[in-house]
């Protein structure tokens, strides 16, 4: 019987490196990047960072900007960085109708330089790393 105990350890044991081993699979390729976006010298309250493989071979990664932080794993290479905000431009009504409830309008706080035709790049590494955008509305 303690032959057999051996072999349910062993076997027990490969199966802990192989999930060890597909979970950090999924890490591999990949560097954090975590930092601060500032709009006019303030931290951005609320938003969006996009990483984009400038060359089209990795896939995208996003997270929300919260008081102007944020921190991702992003998959390492070039990258187009598109960072958004929202704005309240205005109220509309959901529905035509005279008591209908009334809510926000939004559109993008930032200027499109920095999202849908950003001029943002960083080349991500292996590793963490630290990375802060000055951002101007001007």
């Amino acid at each position: 019987m303690p032959c057999r105990s051996r072999e349910v350890i062993v076997f027990g044991l490969f199966l802990g490196l192989g999930w060890a081993a597909g979970c950090s699979s999924s890490e591999a390729g990949k560097g954090t990047v975590s930092g601060e976006v500032t709009l006019d010298g303030q931290p951005l309250k609320e938003g969006r960072i996009r990483f984009v493989s400038a060359d089209g071979l990795s896939a995208t990664a996003d997270t929300a900007i919260v008081d102007g932080r944020f921190r991702l794993k992003v998959p390492i290479g070039p990258m187009r960085v598109e960072i958004s905000g929202r704005k309240v431009v205005g109220k509309r009504r959901v529905y035509d109708t005279p008591n209908s409830p009334v809510v926000d309008e939004v559109g993008e706080l930032l200027p499109a330089r920095y999202n849908a035709r950003s001029e943002l790049t960083m080349t991500v590494e292996p590793g963490s790393h630290e990375k802060r955008f000055d951002l101007s509305s001007k």
